[in-house]
This record gives C-alpha cells, structure tokens and sequence, in this order.
C-alpha cells in the first residue's frame, strides 16, 4: 500500500469534508436566522413540542454526520484512485502516519456520537408518543369550558400540561416508563413505584405546581391552588393514597375534572388573565 498516497487522499478527504460540514453549519444558521411565519402570535405550542424538536435536531445532526461520511468517502476514493502528482512527496513519514492515526480517532468519536444520537432518538421516540397520547387524551376535557396549554414555561421549569377551567388549575406532568410484565403502578404519598421494584419521587411535579400558582396570583390578586396530577402512559394504577397528587394513565385523564373543590373556583375575569398569561408564555413564534 502506498502511504503517500493513502495519506494524502485522507488529507484532501479530510479537510473537504471540514469544509464542507462548516459551509452546512453556516447555511443552518443563516436559514433559521431569516426564517419568519406569518402568524407569529397566533401558533401555540403542541403536545410534546419540545422532545418533537430535539428530535428533529438530532434528526438532522445525524443525517449531517452520514452526509459527512459520504463526502468524505467519496473524495478519498477519487484522490486515491488518482493522486495529485508530487503533491505529498516531501511530507515527513511520520507526518503521513500521524494523518492516518487523526482520522482513526475522529472516525471512532464519529461511531460513538451516532451510536449515541441513535439511542437517544429511541428514548425521546417514546417520550414523544407518551406525551402526545396525554396531550390529545386532554382535549376531551376542553369542551367543559376547560382549555390545555403545553410546554408551559415557569421559573421552576418547564411543565408538560396545564389544563385552566372554571373549576380549578391542573398540572399534568408526564412520567414515560417502559411497561414490563408488570404494568401496575402504586402512589404512596409523594413515591410513585413502577412494577412493584422501581420507585422515583414526583416532588419536583409539585414544587412546579406551587410556583406556577405564585406566578398567577401575581395577575389575578388573589391565592391561587394548582393541582398536580401525574400521568403514566400505559400504566395501570393499582392504588394511590396521596391528597397532594393524582395519577392517570392516558385513558382515564378525564377523571380530573373530577378532583375539585367548589371554594376553589375561579371566576370569569382571573380565567380570562390566566388565559391571557399562559397564551403569551406558551405562543411558539412570539
């Protein structure tokens, strides 16, 4: 084997493909800088509108990467098959050799980040339909004067649902766990197990809940009471004994509606500003 040769079309490949992938970059980032819509205070956030766009994104890192791959093969085969005459004659042997061994080590850094984007893209897929299935599961609520906002933003994190009616406030916070042979879930106070072995604490759901209703008070004047409900998608609830959650699976979220107290109702003007709140922080493009 020639290592003139193999080293220089590696070299020429190589620093293409650097050129190329930062003509691709810089494209994207001109793209999403002009890019505009024509109703920017008018579309809402979706279901599982965030994990929707990681996906994206890594969709499109991957096909970057292969694309990448590509070009790079391409190029090599072409300079090796026909190498620059004289081009690479003078380079030090041990110049060539250490081409050979940076490509070795970015084409496994290269496995390893597909590697890892292929398996995350499997866990968000989950994540996805999980929290879609809640999202429109919550819609059959909404004509009870009830309407569902997603994604909604607030300074304790990010909160997956919030359903505002005349009848109170709810949180709605997706847990998305694989089912086993054992799919019966058990709440105890603020654990929630899994199959009888796993258990996780859903504390943080509520800490989200308290500071998303300090933040409505802050427009309607008055105490405002959040309920935290959890759902679990392809769960089934064997039993809960907890006054401060509600756990659901995406077929019986209609059962919230009846979790309410009459003094905790709300009247037409601080629906109208919470509406008004939740629509500002929740509009996608504004």
């Amino acid at each position: 084997m020639d290592l003139t040769a193999l080293s220089g079309a590696v070299t020429i490949a190589l620093a293409s493909t650097i050129v190329f992938l930062l003509v691709i970059k810089s494209w994207a980032l001109f793209v999403k800088s002009t890019t505009t819509t024509r109703f920017p205070e008018s579309i809402m956030l979706e279901a599982a509108q965030r994990i929707r766009d990681k996906l994206t994104k890594m969709s499109h890192d991957q096909s970057v990467y292969l694309v990448s791959v590509l070009v790079f093969t391409v190029l090599f085969c072409i300079f090796y098959l026909i190498p620059p005459q004289g081009l690479f004659d003078d380079v030090p042997k041990w110049q060539l050799v250490a081409i050979l061994v940076l490509l070795g080590i970015a084409a496994v850094i290269l496995v390893y980040r597909l590697l890892q984007l292929v398996i995350a893209k499997r866990n968000l897929l989950f994540c996805r339909d999980a929290s879609m299935a809640t999202g429109h599961a919550l819609q059959k609520i909404t004509a009870n004067q009830n309407r569902v906002f997603h994604d909604v933003p607030c300074d304790a994190g990010i909160i997956d649902n919030v359903v505002v009616g005349l009848h109170g406030i709810y949180t709605v916070s997706v847990i998305a766990r694989q089912s086993g042979k054992n799919s019966r879930a058990i709440l105890k106070d603020d654990r929630l197990t899994f199959g009888g072995k796993n258990a996780i604490s859903v504390r943080r759901s509520a800490i989200k809940s308290e500071q998303l209703a300090r933040e409505l008070r802050e427009v309607t004047g008055h105490e405002i009471r959040v309920r935290s409900v959890i759902a679990i998608p392809g769960w089934e609830i064997e039993s809960q004994q907890s006054n401060e959650f509600l756990v659901v699976n995406e077929r019986n979220l209609t059962m919230i509606t009846g979790w309410k107290d009459p003094k905790e109702y709300l009247m037409n003007e601080d629906i109208e500003a919470i509406h008004g709140l939740l629509t500002k922080r929740c509009t996608r493009f504004g």
